[in-house]
């Protein structure tokens, strides 16, 4: 049987056959794919940590905000999603380790051995870590967006101070929390190609680590330099990103919040190109 016509599939342990071409093989690795994810029982505790490292996050955040005087420029929406930038270290975690978990046991070479298309598992490691972080990343946002409702306004971020209730009936509200969660799916796309990049799950996640929250430590120590600055805050992966959560201000911004969402997804989309091609170019 020809390769055009077929595409080799595994699934449990069992080769099938099923019609090819790179979508089949693509059909055929996301099968795969979630169901080597699904099964894995550190898969559902890592997505519950990321639902809940945002909010309780965020609960302590807003909990430890106040404004009693009412003279506070404070931006609620982003107070509320805090969570968010501690909630991605457990998306790094879970797509490094979904990619990278193979090469550790050597399983890497049965998965190619049933999809040759190496870019096919990649897309459908991608794929499939992406929607995951999509279902646990909204249940986080919206959980933090509701702790925000409830608790602003007992520590003083009222109407009356010039604080709206939070929700997300309001326009740049419904951005930032939509955004958040497209935010941590990119982050877990951007992971996804780092881990195929270095194929080893500590550095990886070092290395994730490193790129997201090193820049916010080089801005702090270049404050007098507004010129570097201004290019971190546009082109570093985590500050660009995360200025989906600002409603206000955003004038003063180095970047517009979907602007900056958008170069997240230029990070993404890089490391996913460059890890298919040294895919194709190395051994497993």
């Amino acid at each position: 049987m020809s390769n055009s016509a077929s595409a080799i599939l595994a699934d449990r342990g069992r080769i099938t056959v099923a019609p090819g071409g790179w979508g089949g093989s693509l059909r055929g690795a996301l099968h795969a794919e979630w169901t080597k994810l699904r099964t894995l029982p550190g898969t559902i505790w890592l997505l519950a940590g990321i639902a809940a490292a945002a909010i309780s996050v965020s609960v302590a955040a807003v909990a430890a905000s106040t404004c009693p005087a009412g003279h506070c420029f404070v931006d609620t929406t982003r107070l509320s999603l805090t969570g968010v930038q501690f909630a991605q270290v457990v998306v790094v975690i879970l797509a490094v380790t979904a990619f990278c978990g193979e090469y550790s046991t050597g399983m890497i070479r049965v998965t190619f051995a049933a999809t040759p298309r190496r870019s096919a598992v990649l897309a459908a490691k991608a794929v499939i870590a992406g929607a995951l972080v999509l279902v646990a990343g909204t249940i986080g946002v919206l959980g933090s967006v509701l702790a925000g409702r409830l608790m602003l306004t007992g520590n003083g971020f009222t109407v009356a101070h010039g604080f709206p209730l939070l929700s997300l009936a309001h326009g740049p509200t419904l951005r930032a929390a939509a955004g958040s969660v497209l935010y941590l799916a990119l982050i877990a796309l951007l992971s996804t190609g780092v881990a195929a990049l270095l194929r080893d799950s500590a550095v990886a996640t070092g290395t994730m680590l490193a790129l997201l929250y090193l820049p916010p430590v080089i801005v702090s120590i270049l404050s007098n330099s507004e010129h570097w600055q201004h290019r971190l805050d546009r082109w570093s992966p985590m500050i660009a990103g995360l200025t989906i959560q600002d409603t206000i201000g955003l004038r003063g911004l180095a970047i517009s919040p979907w602007g900056g969402l958008g170069v997240l997804a230029l990070w993404a989309a890089g490391a996913l190109l460059a890890g298919g091609l040294l895919l194709h170019r190395r051994d497993a």
